[in-house]
């Protein structure tokens, strides 16, 4: 890459990290800067997966099995999720879509009792294998960074665990899990 390239894409990315910054002042600065997002980058989530769950529930671990059938669609632009935990009669979706013009994925929850798509989706994007997607919230008056990252990415299996940052993503506390197993 030419020394112009690489100065395309530093200001790629300060302009993304501006345009996160607009949420809730004094964290955006602790938000990644975000790499390019493709068609394409969840193919790999694409069939049938059990999924072993962790989630913290005050100082102990609640452990429980799930499921998910995921789709690829409108050509790598979209994936879909359907969540099942049949022991616990709970069902969502989650639907990530590609803004194609702007490069950024956009992660989004359905709970199947509710029927309300979360706006605005978590953005995010992956690099070197592992996509990060963060959004910026209030939590009793103060600013709180979410993040939710899929990683340990091959044909067989992944991850996914959800965090959160009150300090400014200085430290997180990572209280949910899933581990992905191809079926």
């Amino acid at each position: 890459m030419t020394g112009t390239g690489m100065g395309r894409r530093a200001i790629l990315q300060a302009a993304a990290g501006l345009a996160a910054s607009q949420f809730v002042p004094g964290v955006a600065a602790a938000l990644p800067t975000r790499t390019p997002g493709k068609p394409g980058d969840f193919d790999f989530l694409a069939g049938k997966w059990k999924i072993a769950h962790r989630m913290k529930k005050g100082a102990d671990w609640d452990i429980f099995e799930g499921e998910a059938i995921c789709w690829t669609i409108l050509a790598g632009v979209g994936s879909v999720e359907e969540l099942r935990i049949p022991a616990r009669g709970f069902s969502g979706m989650g639907l990530r879509l590609l803004d194609v013009e702007k490069k950024i994925w956009s992660d989004f929850w359905v709970n199947a009792k509710s029927g309300v798509l979360t706006t605005p989706g978590m953005p995010g994007s992956f690099e070197n294998g592992t996509g990060t997607f963060t959004s910026e919230d209030m939590e009793d008056g103060k600013p709180m960074i979410a993040r939710g990252v899929w990683d340990r990415i091959t044909p067989n299996s992944c991850r996914w665990r959800q965090g959160v940052s009150r300090d400014g993503g200085k430290s997180w506390d990572e209280g949910w899990f899933m581990d992905w197993t191809r079926v």
